[in-house]
């Protein structure tokens, strides 16, 4: 399709995804679509003007697919740029893992051309909202509150809706979507969630108590999380960034909200498909 206009995000290492952006500039010319770079990226990698390259400012979120060149943490990054938009993010798997990228970067030109030609589905990811501190975040995998380094465990309750749950000793707590929930929250004993089921899950990250167990809460219920700490602050980290810091008696609202990540996957895949794939790689893996 002529006239397309993609964003690129690429992970940090702008030596192993140069020869990728090559291949894309080539594809794209030769369907007449440019490619937007921002000024992180134009910096990142020393691009300067050429035929087919849009460079400087913001990532435009009209942008009409984008290709994200990295692992999962520059995935996410790129998700939650265009989340609520509708923009595909179609993800080519620089990383370890890449749980979430679409291809693994292999046949670079062949899969740059079948994504401008947008031969592959695409699906819908919920995303959490959360609120704290007078600011507000969407995450994709994640939300986690978590005590700071060298000081002291944290003491977080948590409620939801108008009902108190529990009172928890831990190094901190994460609320994850369903796929989210192979990450951070797989790490913490939690239950893996099918993509497509609504919903998040609360686990503890080394709960000081043996009751503490993790928790499925429904779609439309508002999780409520306070820093029961008499004097320290806990970090709020989205997706893995830290983001804000909760003082004493300061509180998080999380709420599920559905359609915010638009994932481009090939035809056929689907998630226990990707489970089996990616999680049986592991055990080789050195």
């Amino acid at each position: 399709m002529s006239g397309q206009v993609a964003a690129v995000v690429t992970h940090r290492r702008p030596e192993e995804t140069a020869p990728a952006i090559e291949a894309l500039l080539e594809v794209a010319r030769s369907v007449g679509a440019r490619l937007h770079f921002d000024q992180f990226e134009v910096d990142k990698h020393g691009l300067v003007p050429t035929d087919g390259f849009d460079l400087g400012g913001s990532i435009p979120r009209d942008a009409d697919i984008c290709f994200a060149l990295g692992g999962d943490g520059t995935i996410l990054r790129a998700l939650r740029a265009f989340a609520g938009t509708g923009v595909p993010v179609f993800a080519v798997n620089f990383g370890e893992l890449g749980f979430l990228a679409t291809v693994d970067a292999d046949d670079f030109r062949a899969d740059f051309r079948r994504a401008f030609a947008h031969e592959f589905d695409v699906l819908s990811l919920p995303g959490i909202q959360a609120r704290a501190a007078g600011r507000e975040w969407i995450a994709i995998n994640d939300v986690s509150v978590q005590r700071r380094q060298g000081q002291r465990v944290a003491k977080l309750a948590y409620s939801v809706g108008e009902d108190d749950i529990g009172h928890v000793r831990c190094d901190g707590l994460v609320v994850a979507t369903p796929a989210g929930s192979t990450g951070y929250n797989l790490a913490n004993g939690g239950p893996v969630m099918a993509w497509g089921v609504e919903g998040m899950v609360i686990s503890f990250i080394a709960p000081h108590a043996l009751t503490a167990r993790a928790l499925v809460v429904a779609p439309n219920d508002t999780l409520t999380i306070v820093n029961d700490s008499p004097e320290e602050d806990v970090d709020v980290l989205v997706d893995g960034r830290p983001m804000a810091a909760l003082g004493p008696g300061a509180r998080l609202e999380a709420r599920f909200v559905n359609n915010q990540g638009r994932l481009a996957q090939l035809e056929g895949v689907n998630f226990y498909k990707r489970l089996h794939e990616k999680f049986g790689r592991l055990a080789t893996l050195r």
